[in-house]
Parts: C-alpha cells; sequence; structure tokens
C-alpha cells in the first residue's frame, strides 16, 4: 500500500489545483472558458485531499498522481495567460480555442483516474456492490488495459472486503499468468506476491488454493522466483504442508514442483524449511508407516515380502534390525520404516499423530481422488527439488521415501507413478555423479533400494501400453544406477537390449544411454556388461540404428557400439555382423566425428577391433 513518500507527491498536484482556482476568478480573457474549468479543478482537488488521507495501492497511485501533475500544470499555464496584463501582452498572447477543450477533458480524465484509484484501495464495499465493483478502467488505462486489470486485481487482494471477494482476486491474476508469460511478470513487478502469500496464510480453503496457484503459475521466470523467495514463500508454503486442508496441501505442492524446477536457487530455501521433509510426510500417509520396533529384514526380495516380513517380526521379540536398514527423517528418530499397502485399506480413527513432523488429523476421511492427487504433486515436487541437488537427494534418500517410490510403483495411480519414476531418475542421476549417495543409498543389499530396482524391472519388461510413458525415466534410472549392480545380476541388460528395436525414438534412444552406461570403460564390470549386450543380440540391432537411426539414436548407438568393440574386440558375433566396417564408415560421417571424445573413441575401438579381425573379411562402402 501507499507509503508516505507516496503521500508526498500529492503535495504538489494539491498546490497547483488551489492556484488554478485563484486563477479562474481573476481571469480578464476567456473568463467564461476559465469559469468553466474551475468547478472541475476544485473536484480534483477534493479527490486528491482525499486521496492523501486514504492508505492507497502505491504501484498505480504513483503513475496517476504524476499524469495529474501534468494536467494540472498545463492548465495553470493556460489559465495564468487570461490574466490582464498590457495591451502589447495582449496582442501577442494567442490562446487557441481548442486549448480549453484540452484542458477540459484532461481534467475530466484525472478525476475519473483518481475516482478509479480511490475505489480500488477502498475496503468499504462489499461482494453485493456489484454496480460500484464494475466501473471499468479509467481513462489512463486505454494504452495498457491489462496493467490496470492487474492493478484492479491486486487492490483487491490488498483491500478485499471479504475473503471471497481477495479469492476471486486470486483466481484472475492466476488466469492471467497462464494466459501470458509477460502478464506473469507484470503481476510480480506490481508488487502482487505479498498479498497472494496473505491470502495462502489467512484465506479459506478456495482462497488459498487460487492464491498458491497463482504463484505456481507466475513461478515461469526465474526472476520472479527469486523475488518470491525473498518474499518468503518457502516458509509460508512450508506451513501449509505441515498444517492444512489436503486440497490446498496438494496445490501447494504443486506450485512448489513449479517454483523449483524454474529456479533451482529456491531448491535450498525449501530444504532449510522443511519442505522436503514434509512432502516426504506426505509421500508416506497410508503408504510406508514408521516404528521403532519394525524393521525390514535384508532378504527382502518385494514390496509384499516387505509386509510379511513385517508380520513376522512382531511375532518375534528377539528381532534386531540391520545394520542397513533406512532410518527416519525425523531429527532424533532413529526407527525403521516398513512397507504397508495401507493406501486402500481403511484407515485407524486413533491414528491422529505425526508423520514426519506432517498433521495427519482427520486426513484419513479424505477422497481417494485427494488422496492420490496430494501424492503425485509430493512426489512431483521432490523430483525438482532434487534435480541436480545432492544434499536433497541424500536427505530423500535417507528417509522413507526410496520405499513409498517403489510401492507407489506398484499400486500407484497413473499420474502417481510418472512423477515417482521422475522423482527416482532425478535422484540417480546425482547419484551417478556422487560415489558416497551411490554406496549409501542405491547399495544392492539394501531393502529399500532392491524394492526400488524390483519395480523399475517390472515396468521396462511389460509389454502392456498403459506402462510406455513411464519407460523414459525408469530407462534413464537403470542405466544412472549402472555401477550399482553386481554382475550376478542379470536381469536389466535383455530388456534395455529389446527397446534398440522397433521403439519410438525417445524410448530407442535412452536404451542405447543406458546401456552405454553399462558397457563404458568407467563401469569396472563393462566387460561383463559387454558381453550380456552382445548376448542379448544386441550388435545387429546397432548396427542398425548407426546406419539409418535418427541423429540422436545415431550418436548414442555408435558410442555403445564403440565400447563394446573396444572392452570384446575378439568377440566372433562382432566379427561376424562386420562391426569394423561400420565404424569405419562412422569414421567418415562429418556430424559423427565432430566430438573430439567421439572421435577418440571411434578411433581407439576400431584400432582394438582391427589387432581380432581379419581385414579381408571387411566389405568396404
Amino acid at each position: 500500500m501507499m507509503g508516505d513518500g507516496t503521500k508526498a507527491i500529492l503535495g504538489k498536484p494539491i498546490q497547483l489545483a488551489d492556484l488554478i482556482i485563484k486563477a479562474t476568478d481573476e481571469a480578464h480573457n476567456f473568463r467564461q472558458e476559465c469559469l468553466d474549468l474551475k468547478p472541475k479543478t476544485e473536484r480534483l482537488a477534493a479527490l486528491l485531499r482525499q486521496a492523501a488521507r486514504s492508505d492507497l495501492y502505491e504501484r498505480p497511485a504513483r503513475r496517476i498522481t504524476d499524469d495529474t501533475e501534468q494536467a494540472l500544470e498545463k492548465t495553470l499555464s493556460l489559465v495564468k495567460k487570461c490574466r490582464p496584463h498590457g495591451l502589447l501582452r495582449r496582442v501577442l498572447t494567442i490562446i487557441p480555442a481548442a486549448a480549453f477543450k484540452r484542458a477540459s477533458t484532461s481534467l475530466d480524465n484525472s478525476i475519473a483516474d483518481l475516482s478509479w484509484l480511490l475505489r480500488v484501495s477502498s475496503t468499504s464495499h462489499s461482494d453485493d456492490d456489484d454496480d460500484d465493483i464494475h466501473l471499468g478502467l479509467p481513462p489512463i488505462a486505454q494504452n495498457e488495459p491489462i496493467l490496470f486489470l492487474i492493478w484492479e486485481q491486486i487492490a483487491a487482494l490488498q483491500t478485499g472486503a471479504s475473503l471471497g471477494a481477495r479469492a476471486d482476486a486470486a483466481a484472475s491474476l492466476a488466469s492471467l499468468a497462464r494466459d501470458n508469460d509477460r502478464y506473469g511478470k507484470l503481476i510480480v513487478e506490481e508488487d502482487g506476491i505479498y498479498p497472494l502469500l496473505r491470502l495462502v496464510k489467512e484465506g479459506r480453503i478456495e482462497g488459498q488454493e487460487n492464491a498458491a496457484r497463482a504463484i505456481g503459475l507466475l513461478a515461469r521466470d526465474p526472476e520472479s522466483v527469486d523475488r518470491m523467495v525473498q518474499a518468503g514463500v518457502c516458509s509460508a508454503f512450508a506451513k501449509i504442508l505441515k498444517d492444512a486442508p489436503m486440497t490446498v496441501q496438494a496445490t501447494v505442492a504443486w506450485a512448489v514442483a513449479e517454483l523449483a524446477g524454474n529456479c533451482p536457487n529456491s531448491q535450498d530455501v525449501f530444504a532449510q524449511n522443511n519442505v522436503v521433509r514434509l512432502l516426504v510426510g506426505h509421500l508416506a500417509f497410508e503408504t510406508v508407516q514408521e516404528h521403532s520396533k519394525y524393521t525390514i529384514p535384508s532378504k527382502v526380495n518385494s514390496i509384499h515380502s516387505a509386509v510379511l516380513a513385517n508380520k513376522d517380526s512382531k511375532e518375534s521379540n528377539n528381532a534386531k534390525p540391520p545394520r542397513n536398514a533406512d532410518d527416519s527423517l525425523e531429527n532424533g528418530n532413529h526407527g525403521h520404516v516398513v512397507a504397508r499397502p495401507t493406501m486402500a485399506a481403511k484407515p485407524s480413527r486413533s491414528h491422529n499423530g505425526s508423520l514426519s513432523g506432517v498433521s495427519i488429523r482427520g486426513r484419513e476421511f479424505e477422497d481417494p481422488a485427494t488422496k492420490n492427487y496430494m501424492k503425485a504433486m509430493a512426489a512431483k515436487a521432490l523430483s525438482q527439488l532434487a534435480k541436480g541437488n545432492l544434499a536433497i537427494s541424500k536427505n530423500i534418500t535417507e528417509s522413507k521415501a526410496l520405499l513409498c517410490f517403489a510401492f507407489l510403483l506398484e499400486k500407484g495411480t497413473d499420474e502417481v507413478r510418472y512423477n515417482s519414476a521422475a522423482a527416482l531418475m532425478e535422484i540417480a542421476k546425482v547419484a551417478e555423479q556422487d560415489a558416497e549417495l551411490r554406496r549409501s543409498a542405491f547399495k544392492p543389499t539394501s531393502p529399500a533400494a532392491k524394492a526400488v530396482v524390483d519395480q523399475l524391472l517390472r515396468i521396462v519388461r511389460s509389454e502392456k501400453p498403459e506402462h510406455d510413458d513411464l519407460l523414459v525415466p525408469c530407462i534413464v534410472t537403470l542405466g544412472c544406477l549402472s555401477r550399482t549392480f553386481r554382475a550376478t545380476e542379470t536381469r536389466i541388460i535383455g530388456p534395455l537390449v529389446g527397446f534398440l528395436d522397433d521403439r519410438e525414438e525417445v524410448v530407442l534412444k535412452e536404451a542405447a544411454v543406458a546401456l552405454g552406461k553399462f558397457a563404458c570403460t568407467e563401469n569396472y564390470l563393462h566387460q561383463d556388461h559387454s558381453k550380456a549386450i552382445i548376448k542379448a543380440g544386441g550388435a545387429k540391432h546397432l548396427i542398425q540404428q548407426v546406419y539409418f537411426g535418427e541423429q540422436g539414436v545415431q550418436m548414442a548407438a555408435l558410442v555403445l557400439l564403440c565400447y563394446i568393440a573396444l572392452h570384446v574386440p575378439d568377440s566372433e558375433e562382432l566379427a561376424q555382423a562386420e562391426v569394423l566396417t561400420v565404424l569405419e564408415w562412422a569414421s567418415k560421417q562429418a556430424f559423427m566425428v565432430q566430438d573430439p571424445k567421439v572421435e577418440e573413441l571411434l578411433h581407439e575401438s576400431k584400432g582394438r577391433l582391427e589387432l581380432y579381425q581379419s581385414r579381408g573379411s571387411r566389405v568396404l562402402y
């Protein structure tokens, strides 16, 4: 709202209006025209004094005050020319007849502008004052109507007489932000963030949802996100995620995903406000249950066996927790996590405690659609928070989240499964670059990691069409985790090789890239994996893609073929498939050797093959 500095600038326009009123009384020439300007100036002076006593919306107040001051200065200059002067001065002074008409119009416009400003800044109107609410835009808005529409909605957010009016204003701002990125930037620039955050904190359910949705839509611009973070959006969202109606929390979780996805700088601020912990709590609600006397035995092979193991652990008083069991995210709570397929189960009315800091009182009675949407948005938010962030990825994996993701991949709705797969993919990308995270979160003996891998394999080995949208994140995740698998793990290579033929381009490319991570030199088991790829029939598919695939697929297939040739140059299958001929052809294609690393790899793999394969058997293209 308007500060003391803005009110101070109203002093000069008020003085100008008083001078004009006095000058019209002293007018000698064009006296009637001057007297016609007097009542309009008096009306304008009264509005200016009313504005000085009011709490105005600062952004439009400054522009309207500046335009009003200019109009008054021109009017005063005109009226002064009409005062009595010497004969020579009167002869030399020429006043066009249209000048008074222009001055009158300028005063009318300023009166309308100030009336609009006072109206939108007023809290005295009610929701039933339709005639007052729909006054239309002021004359100053003719050149930029959207800006003034935004001002009107922000003013309604700030001074709305009811929460319902403020909720409607937030919905209008959300609609504007959705329609056009420029409108979103204007809303942020015109100080729309603070009243939206205030509504998130103080509004009813509809208002909170509308405000959170508007904030999420405003997050398309990274600079806007920075301003929202500085305004305190992270702490406000954390409070909602801790204790608010689930429909509001789901919208806030979606907004967190938008902010974190468009501005990575906000990730750590969200983490500092415990948003990661709160989101994991929502993910775990009715998915897993934590209790200090329960544990996950090291021989758990699936989500269902985890449930059976939980049953057994209740019957054994001497059961001891394994050394690798996941700890809870709760500070000071070293209890262990157990998977329980409780999403469809009837919840207990007596369970009103807190799961990972999230109040769950009454949430068991939410409808299933709301619960599913909450989990979907929590998983989406976690995927964006973990993206490229080691600390947050580690924080997530040290909680019960991996086990939740595994269970939701198996039992969740389509959106829940996809967002869970996306979150696992982002965490796996970070783990690929950090050996410590790989060892701690995805070691083969970890029950949670094993459950995740089992579900990823279930999806990539499935031929059902409904799983197609999940293939890419699952394939990428398996590739990123390639260095965590033992040589005895034989379930992965075959399904990935199967995607090298007769699949959509994006799936085919990601499968080739993932297999490349198994066969690359950095992978300790590269020779074992390369042999497994050959055994699964990968050579013929790769040759086909190197020759005839799309460019992105060609390069991924070429790199993989080079690694296989480099590590298993004595393979009879490679000799029969004439892989050396393929590599020589590729070395002559300019676009394939643009990358120095690919060119070096191609040269090295060709040299290895030449040591083991006969030159006489090659066919040159």
